[in-house]
């Protein structure tokens, strides 16, 4: 998922929490915008706490993080998404038919189980694990702490952002990751198909039986966890995932770029037909 693609974290998994925020932790939300990022980043950290999260997962999480001025203008540039659907499937899909189709192949044991599951068939999951990170080859090298304490200092989209921090501390408080392992795409998507934290909190499944939730390594997780996703936003069994069908609606919610939803759909399509 990358950013106009503003996806996933667009449901951040707090947002029911503000409606109980207490009075005191709403005086003490760290301001966007304002003041030197510095001071920003430390009212965050009494904000972080306020809320519940341990002073461990904090200091771990956020000591040292400084501005990233690159992703701040990655954020206000996004020209892929100017493309026509033409131009991007064209240039998507074709370089990844046949490792897509070796990946269904490869492992189809797995899927099988996970769509037994799940409901969601191999060749959306594989297509998406495909169109995010060439099949787990480029997972990004971004900090993501750094990224996301970027994009929630600045104003564009703060509320989202700040949520996703949030939710990126307490996947280090709960054990999911440490924070020199939270690398990922700029905009603070993290694993082989790129969840944002909240959806990496809500949706990630330890389908490998190791007792960890690993979206950046196990392959079985990473694979259950974006099935679970699906299924938790509507997927209905059986049913058709090209343009007017009734799980495109679901695609969509992965990705709000109407370019990248066909995409997903179109590519999965040519899965499902290859030899």
């Amino acid at each position: 998922m990358r950013p106009l693609l503003t996806r996933r974290f667009l449901i951040p998994a707090l947002a029911l929490g503000a409606v109980f925020m207490t009075p005191a932790v709403s005086a003490i939300a760290a301001t966007c915008g304002t003041g030197t990022f510095e001071a920003w980043l430390a009212d965050f950290k009494t904000e972080a706490a306020a809320k519940g999260i341990s002073q461990a997962a904090i200091t771990s999480g956020l000591n040292g993080v400084t501005l990233d001025k690159d992703v701040l203008a990655r954020d206000r540039s996004q020209a892929v998404f100017n493309q026509t659907f033409e131009q991007f499937s064209g240039r998507m899909v074709p370089p990844r038919l046949l490792r897509g189709s070796n990946m269904l192949k490869q492992y189809g044991s797995v899927l099988s189980r996970i769509e037994e599951a799940y409901g969601v068939p191999g060749e959306v999951i594989v297509a998406i694990w495909g169109l995010e990170t060439d099949f787990g080859a480029n997972n990004g090298k971004f900090p993501t702490i750094r990224s996301l304490a970027t994009l929630a200092y600045d104003c564009r989209r703060a509320d989202e952002f700040r949520a996703e921090l949030m939710d990126a501390l307490r996947l280090i408080e709960r054990g999911d990751l440490a924070p020199a392992d939270m690398r990922g795409a700029w905009a603070g998507e993290i694993g082989q198909t790129q969840f944002m934290p909240s959806s990496y909190l809500k949706y990630a499944i330890d389908f490998d039986g190791n007792g960890r939730r690993d979206l950046l390594h196990s392959v079985p997780d990473v694979l259950a966890s974006t099935a679970n996703y699906f299924a938790s936003h509507g997927w209905q069994r059986g049913k058709g995932f090209e343009p007017g069908s009734p799980n495109f609606a679901v695609i969509q919610q992965w990705n709000k770029s109407d370019v990248y939803a066909k995409t997903i759909a179109y590519f999965a399509s040519r899965l499902a037909k290859a030899p």
